[in-house]
């Protein structure tokens, strides 16, 4: 954020002090120290794990600390609850809202602050109005729940704070599910309450949001406060070489690429060029089909949550598919993976009709998976080289016994071929998140797909991996395979796409190619105004 100086010699509105916890032997935060000032902005970067939500729990009440303190004006707080945070003047905003769909938006706000007795309506409304006012938030009060979009309900939680006096606001990956519609209306409401005196804490893993939201950057690495940067004087790459562990050279030279194309590094951190740069894999899509869905329909809990789904993906394309997360793109990727049966409609994979097919089929008819549940995709106690052939059991077995020798040379092979950073006996639990995503990524592609389906690849992931698991992606194009990719990183699927297919309440709504898809255009699509 640029304007307007931050007065960091006044007392701290907040102020984390030695902040110290365990989990067993893992220590999430050590021994972390940090201030935010009145009217100051501070964006707190990290990968997954770095302890950015263990602090923020912390200081929330949601978790008790083993050592350290919290303060808000210079008074030591005792927090043991939301509620007590709340009472100190700290409000927090996460990515999964605590509303109600059936109240109106004044009653949500009302009953997260009211008790037992009678509630004077009429002034609630008052006082939520002006809340309203105060952040420039346009909504009506009297309005459902339930019929806001993602953004409103985001305003609607930051109404939440404000109406309990918060002083300091914490807003935890706040974009995460916004359309860049949403975002910029999110990051004029960071502006009024900046202006209006507040403490902004916002934790996020974009360098191009913190660059226009921050007055100053901290860094978490492995649960310990690495660096503490004013915005408007670091470098990207000191800020990735601070997230990542290694020197700024290292960083750079890690990511650099030709003139003209945006770096790994842009992309990872989110500040690629705004026009999308195609790979040099990509190129016209005049293959046939391999993965083609028709009048595709799934019922769950009574209603549909995929509805009549027209998708074609050719050999030699990657085809994008955008939305806010929960409008079926979910459960698209568990119908094509099979585990979730399809209602209506047909699903076809190389020409082979495998609309009622077992996972095994699907394997054999040439369909490559990579879930967002990694986790989930493992037995992470079963060592790196047996997961590894957990989908193609068959062919590493001899009159009814495993062929241990073949399961080892094959492991060998797997972990040279992409770089995974383990022996093959090592517990696939005992994994970083990006050496997780290259067993995964390995056991789906040494089965040679015709088409791979893959859900937020990169989620998570220091830049290395991200421009590893892009490149083995780009080139699986290359080969002649098709790409599903299914990612709400809009800057991801822009990077790599051939076309670009978005997804509203479960119906596809639009598809263009990717030099037509400009964040606005999909902003739109992604909150269903309108279709293509």
């Amino acid at each position: 954020m640029t304007g307007g100086a931050t007065d960091t010699v006044a007392r701290p509105l907040l102020e984390l002090t030695g902040i110290t916890k365990r989990y067993g032997d893992l220590l999430a935060n050590d021994d972390v120290s940090l201030r935010v000032a009145p009217g100051e902005v501070v964006a707190m970067l990290g990968e997954n794990g770095a302890g950015k939500s263990t602090l923020m729990k912390v200081v929330y009440g949601l978790v008790r600390p083993d050592a350290g303190t919290v303060a808000v004006d210079g008074r030591p707080l005792d927090i043991s609850s939301p509620k007590d945070a709340m009472g100190a003047g700290i409000g927090m905003v996460t990515q999964e809202f605590s509303l109600v769909e059936t109240m109106t938006v004044t009653d949500n706000v009302a009953l997260s602050g009211t008790g037992l007795g009678r509630v004077d309506r009429a002034e609630t409304r008052r006082r939520v109005v002006e809340a309203m006012e105060r952040v420039g938030v346009s909504l009506d009060p009297d309005r459902l729940v339930g019929s806001l979009s993602i953004g409103e309900r985001q305003r609607v939680e930051i109404v939440k704070a404000l109406f309990h006096d918060c002083r300091v606001v914490i807003l935890d990956e706040p974009t995460a599910v916004l359309t860049p519609q949403d975002v910029r209306a999110l990051f004029e409401t960071v502006r009024r309450l900046r202006a209006a005196g507040l403490g902004i804490l916002v934790v996020s893993h974009k360098l191009r949001e913190v660059a226009e939201i921050s007055d100053r950057v901290v860094v978490l690495r492995r649960g310990r406060l690495v660096g503490d940067r004013v915005t408007a004087t670091v470098r990207d790459e000191e800020l990735a070489a601070l997230m990542m562990g290694g020197s700024t050279d290292e960083v750079a030279a890690a990511t650099a690429t030709p003139a003209g194309e945006p770096s790994e590094l842009e992309a990872a951190v989110g500040m690629g060029d705004p026009e999308p740069v195609q790979p040099a894999g990509a190129g016209p899509t005049t293959g046939e089909p391999v993965l083609l869905l028709t009048g595709l329909t799934v019922s769950r809990g009574g209603r549909d949550v995929l509805s009549g789904i027209d998708l074609t993906v050719r050999a030699g394309e990657i085809v994008g598919l955008a939305g806010v997360s929960g409008n079926g793109q979910t459960e698209l990727v568990e119908v094509l993976s099979g585990t979730l049966p399809v209602t209506s409609g047909t699903l076809e994979v190389d020409g082979q009709d495998v609309t009622s097919a077992d996972v095994g089929r699907r394997l054999a008819a040439g369909l490559g998976r990579l879930t967002e549940d990694r986790r989930g995709s493992v037995v992470p106690q079963m060592s790196v080289e047996y997961n590894l052939v957990l989908e193609d059991l068959p062919a590493y077995t001899k009159r009814g016994l495993l062929d241990r020798k073949a399961v080892r040379a094959h492991a060998e092979a797997m972990i040279e071929r992409f770089d995974i950073r383990a022996r093959p006996a090592d517990a696939v639990a005992t994994l970083s998140g990006g050496n997780m995503q290259k067993v995964l990524l390995a056991r789906a592609l040494a089965r040679r797909p015709r088409v791979l389906v893959v859900a937020q690849p990169t989620r998570g992931l220091d830049i290395g991996a991200y421009r590893y698991v892009h490149q083995q992606l780009d080139e699986l194009r290359t080969e002649g395979a098709g790409v599903l990719l299914v990612s709400e990183d809009l800057d991801e699927l822009r990077a790599l796409s051939d076309r670009v297919v978005v997804l509203f309440r479960g119906e596809v709504v639009g598809e263009m190619p990717v030099a037509e898809a400009s964040p606005d255009r999909l902003g739109v699509l992604m909150a269903g105004g309108g279709s293509s």
